[in-house]
């Protein structure tokens, strides 16, 4: 039997705030901070303490409401829900349930088959856990070590409905989200930190029907590729149960990247399994209509109306326009180059900041914002390649240059002697002293092998030292074996 997926996906993404979402401990990085040394009885669970709601928290998941045309509610309840697990010290979290921050949203995502709208089903504040590491020593029993630093954090789920059908529009409608938090400055989008991290929920059935089967969660995917490949496997093992007439369980299932296969964690929980109560110890969120507009006023252009205007006032590619538009300080660079020097067309800028530059991002580690040039320095190598001072080869070369000391690039170009050269003479006399060299070659290109140019053109470049000018030595070279014919 054919199988269709239907995929929705939970987003939790920590909000970039100074202090945590009910008390004033500050927000350090989880991965580098000392255990437990950002923590305070409020965000520990103990008794008799009052939580307070972090004002710029609500701020930033308007900001996030907003930027997915969702329908803010002027009155929200937090709730608790209640579960034990050791990383949370209440033994509840503070969450929203029944009446969310926001709710009937939507994300426009590119597939093959053109736009597809997802719908955002709500978007709600909530508390971050602690953290918990397990250690299994060679001789002793295993234990696990409780760190707090995360806990009491502010967090902001987002839920969409199960419009997803494939991993790959998964990704889209994940990166999507993330380029708008980032775009917002609410989050920075770093997988790697577990700042932002994916749930998904994943169901098949058989195609054409419009009975929902039964979904599994896989929990905290943290990189794209590995959702995609979760989800695959599970739409497979999913089919292989049904195909033996076997039931899908609903449980919670992880994702072991190593193994590339998801394994049970627990039954799948429901709504009432969790208890959910308002939050005693907090009023009524209301937030006025005049801050709503406010906010509204002040957002920035957002990743999908910069991508679609560069498109077109550029005449880029999707692709392109979508790599570039994805980061807002990638962006600026892109428009400061264009600013710089109109001379230069807007897609040769395109071409080497996707190449050349994010190349160098994924070799070295840096970003757009620390790297050692600027939008001019790129604008300049770009100018002299275009004015033929330098080739494309040289250029690539006097960039990486560039980007390893930060020096500028007509002083690389003179103190290694890089001009491009150009003399007719020179390349005719290269030229000659390849066909002579290579008799060879020269009697098969006269038998056909029309493919040899490409060789001897390799060739006089050796020679000039990859210095001569491309386009002369084509067509000199051309002409010199036209006439051996």
């Amino acid at each position: 039997m054919s199988y269709e997926a239907v995929i929705g996906l939970e987003v939790h993404a920590e909000l970039q705030t100074n202090s945590k979402m009910f008390c004033g401990c500050p927000v350090v990085d989880a991965t580098i901070a000392a255990p437990n040394t950002a923590v305070c009885p409020v965000c520990s669970g103990m008794p008799g303490v009052l939580p307070v709601v972090n004002q710029k928290a609500v701020e930033y998941a308007l900001r996030v409401a907003l930027a997915l045309n969702c329908q803010v509610n002027r009155t929200s309840i937090f709730a608790r829900k209640n579960y034990f697990y050791p990383d949370l010290p209440k033994g509840y979290q503070i969450s929203q349930y029944e009446q969310p921050l926001a709710e009937n949203g939507e994300l426009i995502i590119d597939t093959p088959q053109g736009e597809k709208t997802i719908r955002i089903r709500r978007v709600h504040m909530e508390e971050d856990t602690g953290k918990l590491t397990h250690v299994i020593p060679e001789q002793d029993e295993p234990y696990s070590l409780v760190d707090l630093n995360r806990s009491g954090v502010s967090l902001l789920e987002i839920v969409s409905e199960p419009d997803l059908s494939t991993p790959e529009e998964v990704t889209a409608y994940a990166s999507g989200l993330r380029d708008i938090v980032r775009t917002l400055g609410v989050n920075s989008g770093d997988m790697e930190k577990g700042v932002i991290r994916f749930e998904a929920n994943v169901s098949i059935r058989p195609i054409g029907s419009k009975e929902l089967g039964t979904r599994v969660e896989i929990k905290n995917l943290n990189t794209f590729r590995g959702m995609e490949r979760a989800i695959r496997y599970e739409f497979q093992r999913q089919a292989a149960l049904l195909d033996a007439g076997q039931p899908v369980i609903q449980e919670t299932l992880g994702w072991d990247e190593t193994q590339g296969v998801t394994y049970s964690q627990r039954s799948k929980e429901e709504a009432h399994d969790y208890r959910y109560f308002p939050e005693p110890d907090l009023p009524p969120l209301v937030v006025e209509q005049e801050w709503i507009d406010l906010i509204r006023a002040q957002l920035p252009e957002l990743p999908r109306a910069r991508m679609l205007r560069i498109q077109q006032q550029y005449s880029l590619s999707m692709d392109e326009a979508r790599m570039l538009a994805s980061d807002v300080d990638t962006m600026n660079f892109f428009e400061d180059c264009i600013q710089s020097d109109a001379s230069i067309p807007p897609r040769t800028v395109a071409n080497w900041i996707i190449g050349q530059l994010f190349a160098w991002f994924n070799s070295s580690g840096e970003s757009i914002t620390s790297m050692k040039i600027q939008a001019k320095d790129l604008v300049e190598i770009l100018r002299f390649q275009q004015t033929n001072r330098i080739n494309q080869t040289t250029a690539k070369s006097v960039l990486d240059t560039m980007l390893h000391t930060g020096r500028n690039a007509n002083t690389i170009i003179s103190e290694q002697g890089l001009e491009q050269v150009s003399d007719l003479n020179m390349i005719e006399k290269l030229i000659n002293q390849v066909l002579e060299e290579n008799p060879d070659q020269v009697q098969a290109y006269l038998n056909g092998k029309e493919t040899l140019e490409n060789w001897f053109f390799g060739q006089v470049m050796r020679l000039a030292g990859g210095k001569a000018n491309p386009s002369i030595i084509k067509d000199v070279l051309k002409e010199q074996l036209q006439k051996l014919n």
